[in-house]
């Protein structure tokens, strides 16, 4: 493998733990880690879509957001299926499926509320800064499955 090679896969490696840590981070609730996974000083442009949620723009109100799912989740895991980077010089594409394991607050003494699966088909921008690839903008959006599909359907009278 030539040295160009060898660096383009490398970067794709540093590309691929730096989207892992990202959603390891929201996992585990650990806000400030998933703040350093965001780009810094990018108040202006740093954006993101959480499925059904308008476009937020800049970096407190992205973090904000997390806080905010993260103080009304009691349980969050991501298998991450799917998973596709693209790079052109300091910026990497990431396009996965989130495959979502979610629990809200305990119901009537149990340790957690009943779990929900969910599919989100993601798109995360990466950028290369000095201290690593940082996300830049990240897009999820629902994956509708067949029986959703079917539910939006009206039966024949």
């Amino acid at each position: 493998m030539n040295e160009e090679h060898a660096q383009a896969a490398a970067d794709i490696a540093e590309v691929e733990s730096a989207n892992t840590a990202f959603y390891e981070a929201l996992g585990r609730g650990d806000h400030e880690e998933l703040s350093d996974r965001w780009l810094p000083g990018e108040d202006l442009t740093v954006s993101c879509v959480h499925p059904g949620w308008p476009v937020l723009t800049g970096r407190g109100e992205v973090l904000r957001s997390y806080a905010l799912i993260m103080a009304n989740t009691e349980y969050i895991q991501f298998f991450l299926t799917d998973v596709n980077i693209a790079m052109t010089g300091d910026t990497a594409l990431v396009t996965c499926t989130e495959n979502i394991l979610s629990g809200g607050p305990a119901e009537e003494g149990n340790a957690l509320g009943p779990l929900v699966g969910q599919l989100v088909v993601a798109t995360n921008v990466f950028r290369r800064t000095a201290d690593g690839w940082k996300l830049w903008s990240h897009h999820g959006s629902p994956v509708l499955t067949e029986s959703d599909e079917d539910d939006d359907e009206e039966s024949p009278s």
